[in-house]
């Protein structure tokens, strides 16, 4: 697989706990979007480890496509 899965062209919204840390699924293939589960082993993917200095929304991207992972910067709207 050379190219992430499309999950869905919207980002999905979580509710980020301040210093935990969070892996974003940047292959698609997790049956945990917009999270990791494992599913990219095999695969040339990773994910994006990565915690928020605050409790607070954030809107992660589920394209895949992002140029600012693990954020939704709005590519969907492109694809």
């Amino acid at each position: 697989m050379k190219l992430p899965k499309i999950c869905s062209k919207s980002p999905i919204a979580i509710d980020a706990i301040k210093d935990k840390r969070y892996a974003w699924c940047s292959c698609g293939l997790s049956d945990k979007q917009p999270l990791c589960n494992g599913a990219h082993r095999g695969y040339e993917f990773v994910p994006k480890i990565f915690t928020e200095k605050e409790d607070k929304t954030i809107y992660l991207c589920n394209c895949k496509k992002t140029s600012n992972p693990p954020y939704c910067d709005g590519t969907h709207n492109k694809i």
